[in-house]
C-alpha cells in the first residue's frame, strides 16, 4: 500500500452479479473504449448467459464511481485494477477490450500469465500494442474540438453531443482515457501465454487489418482475426452478430482448455 489510500473493492470495478447456478461455462471480463463505463456491456449479460458470466469492468470517474480520481497512466491504473480483479479469477475466465479496452485487458492478461492466466483474449478495434499511433493526439485539444473529433469517430453518441449537461460530466473521463491511450506503451513484464481472437471492423478510421493482425506475435497460442462490415463501433451495428462471434470463440478457447487439462 502506498499513500495510505484505501484500495477499492472489487465491487467497484466490476459490475454484474456472479453466476450462482453454475450453467455458465466462463467468466467474461469485459473493458470498455474511451469513455465508456459498465453501461457500454450490460447489452451483454442476458444474450451471452447462456455460456459466459458476463463482467463489465468499471473504471473511475464514470457512472457510480463519477467523484473517483481519474488514471491517466496505464502504470497507475494496473495495480489497483489487478488487485480488484484478482478474486474473479477463481473460474475460468476470459478478458474482452474495445479500442483503448483492448490495452487495458491485454495488460490485465500480462499480468496473470502462468497457472492463472486467462482462456482467451479477446481484443477489438485498436492497433497491436508496440505500433505508433496514425493520427495526431486528440487529448490535447480544446474541449469543443476535441469532443466534435471524438463524435465524429462514432465515440459519443448524437444524443449525447445535444446535451451539453451531459458532455460537461462525461469529458473529464473521455480526455483521461485518450491520454492513458495516446501515451501508452506496453508496461515491462512477460509476454501473454493465452490465446487471442482480434476482430475490427472494415470501415475503421482508427486502425486497420494489418495492424490488427500485428497482435498475432504478442502470444505464441492460437490467433484469429475477423473482419467484419462496419466502422470502429461496429459492435453497435449488429450487436448480435458480435455476440455470436464471441460465443464462439469462448466454446472453441473452453474446448481447447478441457482438452488441455
Amino acid at each position: 500500500m502506498h499513500h495510505g489510500t484505501v484500495p477499492a473493492m472489487t465491487g467497484d470495478w466490476v459490475v454484474g452479479s456472479a453466476d450462482e447456478t453454475g450453467r455458465t461455462a466462463v467468466r467474461l471480463l469485459c473493458f470498455p473504449p474511451a469513455g465508456g463505463g459498465a453501461a457500454f456491456f450490460r447489452p451483454w449479460i442476458r444474450p451471452l448467459g447462456d455460456i459466459a458470466e458476463v463482467r463489465p469492468v468499471l473504471l473511475p470517474g464514470r457512472e457510480t464511481r463519477l467523484r473517483e480520481s481519474l488514471f491517466y497512466r496505464m502504470d497507475d491504473l494496473i495495480d489497483p485494477l489487478c488487485s480488484a480483479l484478482e478474486p474473479l479469477l477463481d473460474r475460468p475466465y476470459a478478458l474482452y477490450g474495445h479500442s483503448m479496452g483492448a490495452i487495458v485487458a491485454y495488460e490485465v492478461a500480462r499480468r496473470f500469465v502462468g497457472a492463472r492466466r486467462p482462456v482467451l483474449l479477446l481484443v477489438s478495434g485498436r492497433r497491436a500494442p508496440g505500433l505508433p499511433a496514425r493520427r495526431r493526439r486528440l487529448s490535447g485539444l480544446p474541449d469543443d474540438e476535441f469532443l466534435t473529433t471524438v463524435a465524429r469517430l462514432g465515440g459519443i453518441p448524437p444524443e449525447i453531443m445535444a446535451q451539453p449537461d451531459l458532455l460537461r460530466m462525461i469529458l473529464p473521463a473521455l480526455r483521461a482515457d485518450f491520454t492513458l491511450n495516446e501515451i501508452y506503451r506496453p508496461l515491462p513484464g512477460p509476454a501473454l501465454d493465452c490465446p487471442i481472437a482480434a476482430c475490427v471492423g472494415d470501415r475503421d478510421p482508427e486502425v486497420d487489418v494489418p495492424e490488427m493482425l500485428q497482435w498475432r506475435g504478442e502470444s505464441p497460442q492460437d490467433f484469429t482475426l475477423r473482419v467484419v462490415s462496419g466502422g470502429h463501433f461496429y459492435l453497435k451495428d449488429d450487436p448480435s452478430r458480435v455476440l455470436n462471434l464471441i460465443r464462439g470463440d469462448l466454446t472453441t478457447a473452453m474446448n481447447l482448455t478441457t482438452a488441455t487439462r
